[in-house]
């Protein structure tokens, strides 16, 4: 009998190519199937395109396309299709990596891919690589400390409810706005009402060619910007005592 394949989960970080630890790049070399997701509204995977360019052959890759939605069955399903296949390899004794941008395990849809492989092949051992997550990336582009002795940092995917929003960033010292997306016009708008443009960092595809980070936001009050792959970083000079 084959000795089984091992199952990595690997952070790319949230767009540099090469933004990855050593470890994991040295383990990524040396798998036989390299699964990289990519989402159905873009013509390349940017998990794929965050890797060093040509420096692993192309037909150890295997695309999986995913389209954002709320069917939680359909996801479910999809996931299981994906983790039998991998399950095969596991089997047959390949090493077998996962690659999603930003950190693995943190709002990361590697969570669900693991939980399924698990489920499809436990008897499989697996290991999970940090990544660097996008915000750690936009406060270090922007110079935006991420808590300084005991300030409150909260880390939360935006609010539909701008009220909400509100009151985690009246409660807090700095607010780690992840998943904006469409939101993106509200939450400048209560960032104006609450005089906090100057206090927030705002990036949008970190490391990427077009990316764009600011330090001081105001101006994308009137720069058509879009949330997809953003994140915010906000600090509350004078946050409420709980």
């Amino acid at each position: 009998m084959n000795a089984l394949g091992t199952f990595y989960g690997i952070g790319v970080g949230p767009g540099e190519p090469g933004l990855l630890p050593v470890i994991a790049w040295e383990t990524l070399q040396r798998c036989a199937v390299i699964y990289v997701p990519r989402a159905g509204s873009q013509e390349a995977s940017t998990a794929k395109n965050c890797l060093p360019a040509n420096e692993i052959p192309e037909e150890r890759f295997r695309e999986v396309v995913f389209d954002m939605s709320k069917d939680h069955a359909a996801l479910e399903a999809r996931y299981t299709v994906m983790a039998e296949s991998i399950a095969e390899l596991l089997r047959a004794g390949q090493d077998v990596a996962y690659l999603t941008i930003g950190d693995t395990m943190t709002f990361s849809t590697f969570n669900y891919t693991l939980r399924a492989v698990r489920s499809a092949c436990p008897e499989a051992p697996w290991h999970v690589f940090p990544g660097v997550p996008c915000y750690a990336a936009l406060a270090a582009v922007t110079g935006f400390p991420l808590g300084e002795g005991k300030e409150r940092v909260q880390i939360l995917p935006c609010p539909e409810d701008t009220a909400e929003l509100e009151r985690v960033i009246q409660r807090n010292d700095i607010v780690v706005l992840m998943k904006i997306g469409h939101r993106l016009s509200a939450v400048l708008d209560l960032l104006q009402s609450m005089e906090l443009l100057e206090h927030a960092a705002f990036g949008s595809r970190i490391g990427m060619p077009d990316g764009n980070c600011l330090l001081g936001i105001a101006s994308l009050l009137s720069t058509p910007t879009s949330g997809y792959l953003s994140t915010m970083l906000i600090r509350n000079p004078a946050p409420r005592q709980s």
